[in-house]
């Protein structure tokens, strides 16, 4: 078993197919040309695709970029995208649907893409998305946005906040004043509109989440350049995390590097934080065993869950799922070498992090199975 826990959907066929240069411009979270002398292909995440996903499509592992991206354009995109996803060997994927589009380009619906996995796949609702989309009077906002939340989710496993990018973690822990509410409502509708970042509507969306009592994630440490890294530092949320901590609601730290580690002893210390490795497990190549190793130093490893964080390629998918299974079995094969666990042990932990936790968490439905069926 192995459940994707946050992601996010893949680039739908169309009439024509993406060019080498979309194409590059996802394999990195940067949305800048590349720099002389550098190319998407250049890093590690770009060695990690050509490692795991050119055999997929009938490649050797390492072929030469322009090789790959020529058996790819001969493929098609629904041939490739299939045949990637499905090389991912998912069970179950939580697809945050707060984007529809990836450059500029439509994205898989949750059914497509469930059948093009072969995973089960369940809709994970963006918090931002919905409230930007509620218009009412000021005075009625704070009840148009929890109807509008409660009917976004009303098949929802989890709710997702990217409060870092909007404002940054370092937010008043306090549930805002209804009249703070109703003096910032009035200021986002009477204004421009064209992002969400007032901090007291984006803290009280977080506690109408709260409300919810669904699993919350957060996006926490690296992103694209809209992201002013030292604010998604999870640490910041600390005083947020003692001020929900009697609802019980969880809290799921997502990505987390370069703060991975503040981001686990959040998980040790509190019993209602959670973290993921997706994205960084991908971004760091070569080295994921050693940065999962960092994470489980403190985190307890049965609140710790993978993720590919993958947006618009299902290489992205693949490359996750293969850089995690490698991390993982690098990491508990060095620990059992050294007298650390023992077999079973490292096949809990294996358990765990791979589906268990998260099936536990999100109260998943996997006894029958998935055969691309978006629950």
């Amino acid at each position: 078993m192995l459940i994707d826990q946050h992601c996010h959907s893949v680039l739908a066929p169309g009439a024509e197919e993406p060019d080498d240069e979309t194409l590059g411009t996802l394999l990195t979270e940067s949305d800048r040309p590349p720099a002389a002398g550098t190319d998407p292909f250049g890093g590690a995440l770009g060695l990690a695709v050509r490692r795991w996903c050119p055999p997929a499509l009938g490649l050797p592992a390492h072929a030469d970029p322009a090789a790959y991206l020529a058996r790819r354009r001969e493929l098609g995109t629904a041939e490739a995208t299939r045949r990637l996803l499905s090389a991912a060997g998912l069970t179950a994927c939580l697809v945050d649907t707060g984007l529809t589009t990836a450059a500029g380009r439509p994205l898989l619906p949750l059914a497509d893409l469930a059948r093009a996995s072969g995973a089960r796949v369940y809709e994970v609702v963006r918090l931002e998305t919905v409230a930007a989309e509620v218009v009412a009077e000021p005075a009625r906002w704070p009840e148009a946005l929890a109807q509008a939340l409660a009917d976004a989710c009303a098949d929802a496993v989890a709710v997702k906040s990217v409060l870092a990018y909007r404002y940054g973690l370092a937010i008043p822990a306090a549930r805002p004043t209804r009249a703070e509410v109703v003096r910032a409502a009035g200021e986002w509708l009477g204004g421009p509109r064209e992002r969400l970042a007032d901090p007291v509507l984006l803290r009280h969306l977080l506690w109408q989440a709260v409300e919810l009592g669904l699993p919350i994630q957060l996006h926490t440490g690296f992103g694209d350049p809209d992201l002013r890294l030292h604010l998604a530092d999870p640490a910041l949320l600390v005083d947020f995390v003692r001020a929900v901590e009697p609802s019980g609601v969880p809290l799921v730290l997502l990505h987390c590097y370069p703060y991975h580690r503040q981001a686990a002893w959040l998980a040790h210390c509190f019993p209602q934080v959670y973290v993921d490795v997706g994205l960084t497990l991908s971004y760091t190549g070569a080295r994921a065993a050693e940065v999962l190793g960092e994470v489980l130093e403190l985190a307890p490893f049965g609140k710790v869950m993978f993720s590919t964080d993958a947006y618009g390629l299902p290489e992205l998918y693949l490359v996750g799922a293969a850089q995690y299974r490698y991390a993982l079995d690098r990491l508990l094969a060095g620990w059992r070498q050294d007298g650390a666990c023992t077999a079973a042990d490292a096949a809990a932990i294996g358990a765990g992090l791979s589906g268990a936790n998260a099936s536990r968490l999100y109260r998943l439905d996997l006894a029958t199975p998935a055969d691309g069926q978006v629950t």
